[in-house]
């Protein structure tokens, strides 16, 4: 499938799924839990909209863009709760659920998430935005011919890396393959430089964005899925996962001290200030090295398991994250969480914020890509040239990436082998597939 956009195209593998850091965990699918009453609304009631979303790097930009929409309508105002990492993103969403207090607007990375949340999810097929978003980008949130959510952007990530530190090391021709990324690991370690980043402290930096890579290698990742879920394949002596765990050892020989204790802010924290070349993430970090070093100059490199360069040099490209409005929600709750999803697509404050504060490749027509730093335009030159592989995590069951994540933390940590760690990935898909 691709996201047909009338200034570029996507390319033909990407299939959208998932979500950065907002969760691919189960959230409870009880309508009953934490629904709110019901209570008719007035045209000009005051009307407070609780947001939940998981992605700490947009934590200010989101602030003022609600400020700008309670600027804009004196009677909506909002209560923002960011939660990042993960699974503590999950879980503190279930838990406002259970308490009865959901959030009016939350975020969902599609697929497997929108089936886990679907009986609290309003309808949106009705909405205007829909006409205006890019063929494609509606797949992650349809179900039985509805749309149930608003895609947010496009991201890509891969090995975000630093020109100043490759130019220090001598390196003009950039890594499109393993044994060009492990000779360029070589080259900068020689001139004192650490080469990686590496936050493996955090469970979806391996377990989701890591994993991924060899499920999108695979000849069909979908069908490779449906295997796995009717038993009839394994992961466990595969080759793309094989040549992963290759991969993960380079992070861990030509990376940081202590990755199973490098968190996510210290990862990039590591990355902004020089003190790494390399990071495996994408341009949804381009705000935080904003931030910290608004003269950085960065570009995404490619996570190849591969020494041909027609398949090694990808990034992976896709949806992320969604809006999605919860159905139990008073009705004049719904009515503005509805028309503040409208704003974010058609307000030409909306527009300009969601490329140049938010750096978002958009998703939607009539809002251009400028001022989305240069990392978003790494994604973007890489999506025209169709260099792209999908994102397959949020087509996990519901827990596995959390599991994943254990069984290469502990890889990671000299406690079991490739093989055990593999085996451990069968074992957890076939406890947790429906």
């Amino acid at each position: 499938m691709a996201f047909k956009m009338k200034k570029y195209s996507l390319a033909a593998g990407i299939l959208s799924a998932s979500l950065l850091l907002t969760t691919a965990c189960s959230g409870g699918s009880d309508s009953a839990s934490g629904d709110k009453k019901e209570t008719g609304g007035k045209k000009d009631e005051k009307v407070v909209l609780e947001m939940f979303q998981g992605k700490v790097e947009i934590a200010d930009p989101l602030k003022a863009l609600t400020d700008q929409y309670t600027k804009e309508h004196p009677n909506v105002t909002f209560e923002i709760t960011t939660v990042g990492g993960g699974a503590d993103t999950a879980a503190a969403l279930k838990a406002k659920f259970a308490s009865g207090e959901g959030p009016d607007i939350f975020t969902n990375g599609g697929y497997q998430d929108a089936i886990t949340w679907k009986e609290k999810l309003e309808d949106l097929s009705d909405q205007p935005w829909v006409d205006k978003a890019f063929d494609g980008t509606l797949g992650p949130m349809t179900m039985d011919g509805k749309i149930y959510g608003q895609p947010q952007n496009l991201e890509g990530y891969g090995f975000t890396y630093n020109k100043a530190l490759f130019k220090k090391a001598g390196i003009t021709e950039l890594p499109k393959t393993f044994a060009e990324l492990e000779a360029t690991a070589k080259k900068l370690k020689d001139a004192g430089i650490t080469p990686f980043s590496v936050g493996y402290s955090e469970w979806w930096v391996l377990a989701n964005h890591g994993l991924n890579i060899p499920f999108a290698y695979q000849e069909d990742p979908d069908a490779f899925i449906k295997t796995l879920n009717d038993g009839s394949g394994k992961i466990a002596g595969n080759e793309h996962f094989n040549k992963y765990f290759d991969l993960l050892d380079l992070t861990i020989k030509y990376g940081n001290k202590n990755p199973l204790t490098t968190d996510y802010n210290t990862q990039v924290t590591l990355f902004a200030t020089g003190e790494t070349a390399m990071i495996q993430q994408g341009n949804w970090i381009q705000p935080m090295l904003d931030k910290m070093d608004p003269n950085l100059e960065v570009g995404i490199l490619p996570m190849p398991l591969t020494d041909d360069p027609a398949v090694g040099d990808r990034l992976a490209v896709d949806v992320p994250t969604n809006w999605v409005i919860h159905n139990a929600a008073p009705e004049a709750d719904k009515k503005a969480a509805k028309d503040f999803l409208n704003w974010i697509v058609t307000s030409d404050y909306s527009k300009k914020a969601i490329a140049e504060d938010f750096k978002y490749v958009p998703a939607f027509e009539g809002i251009e890509g400028k001022g989305i730093g240069a990392l978003g335009e790494e994604v973007l030159k890489y999506s025209q040239e169709g260099k792209t592989f999908s994102w397959q995590f949020m087509k996990y069951p519901d827990g596995a990436g959390q599991e994943f994540g254990a069984a290469l933390q502990s890889y990671v940590g000299g406690k079991s082998s490739r093989e055990e760690a593999m085996k451990a990935f069968d074992s957890t898909w076939a406890k947790l597939k429906k």
